[in-house]
Formats: structure tokens, C-alpha cells, sequence
């Protein structure tokens, strides 16, 4: 039954829509290529900030940096059970979800669907942001360049959705330890 109000869902919230603007004398079509317009300008106007993240992203994997935390932060995580699988998943989520996703599908392959491992991945590619990549596109599609305490705030969301993807994997999924 879900299956199929899920699939009429979009049909009939496209067919409300063009009612509601015939009856209010609204020109649907034209507003409909207005907003288009409006939608290729914005997205034109945030390739720059796209292109420096995904450049950006590029030299900090390729750098050796992500190894090189993975070792440090190894160490850390070895003392709280916390398997070091995971580390390339807490640093790449913020920056870009499809290499997270990437990541993410690995791990479920090398350690199975019913691991620890892959449940707190999980949790984290789920209850996280990909902090860089929104403030590049919300930013920079209203030219604010100047991202002040957003980083910072969004870098503070990300360590937190860390610590409480460790502690809710560690709470409902203890014998998978």
C-alpha cells in the first residue's frame, strides 16, 4: 500500500500544483521557466565554490593528509574500542557525500552488512553533514565569501554527530562489538 501512494505522491502534487495556479489566474508556465532561469543563474554563479572544494578535497587525500590523521587519531580510538575502520569516514563526511558514500559502501563490503563497523558508519554517514559542500553552495549562491562562525559552528555539528554516532552504536548495537 505504501509502495503505491508513494508512487502517485509526485503525479498528484504536480497536478495540485497546476490547479491551484489555474485558479488563481497564475501564468504556471511562464513562472515555471522564470524560476528555471533563476535556478541556472544560481548554479552558475556557484561553480567557483564547487570547483575549489572539490580541488581542495582532491589535495587533502591526495596530500597523505587523510592517512596521516587516520594514524594519529588510530592510536585514540584503539583505547576506546572504537574500531580505526571508520576514520575515513569522519573526515571525508564533511567534506564531500559521495566520497563518504564511496567509503562507506567498502566497509560494509570488507566487514558485512551485520558488523560494528559498518552500523556506526552508518549512523554517522546518517545523522552527519557535508559541512564544506552546503556552506559552499548556500554561500556562495548569495555571494556571502565571508563564512565567519559558520566553519567553525558546522565543525563543532560534525564532531558532535561523531561522539553521538559512537556512543548510539555502542548503545544499541553492543554485541556487535
Amino acid at each position: 500500500m505504501f509502495e503505491k501512494i508513494s508512487l502517485a505522491i509526485l503525479p498528484v502534487l504536480i497536478l495540485l500544483i497546476l490547479t491551484f495556479g489555474i485558479v488563481k489566474k497564475v501564468p504556471v508556465y511562464e513562472e515555471f521557466v522564470e524560476g528555471a532561469k533563476d535556478g541556472f543563474k544560481v548554479s552558475i554563479s556557484v561553480i567557483p565554490y564547487l570547483v575549489a572544494l572539490i580541488v581542495a578535497i582532491s589535495m587533502f587525500r591526495a596530500s597523505g593528509a587523510l592517512d596521516w590523521l587516520g594514524s594519529l587519531f588510530g592510536f585514540v580510538l584503539e583505547r576506546f574500542s572504537i574500531p580505526t575502520d571508520i576514520i575515513p569516514i569522519m573526515f571525508t563526511r564533511s567534506l564531500s557525500g559521495s566520497a563518504t558514500l564511496g567509503l562507506f559502501s567498502e566497509l560494509a563490503a570488507t566487514n558485512g552488512a551485520n558488523s560494528f563497523v559498518t552500523f556506526l558508519a552508518a549512523i554517522m554517514v546518517g545523522s552527519s553533514e557535508t559541512t564544506f559542500y552546503v556552506l559552499s553552495v548556500y554561500f556562495g549562491s548569495v555571494g556571502i565569501k565571508k563564512f565567519r562562525y559558520a566553519i567553525l559552528t558546522g565543525i563543532i555539528a560534525d564532531i558532535t554527530g561523531i561522539v553521538l554516532a559512537i556512543l548510539a552504536a555502542k548503545l544499541f548495537f553492543p554485541a556487535s562489538i
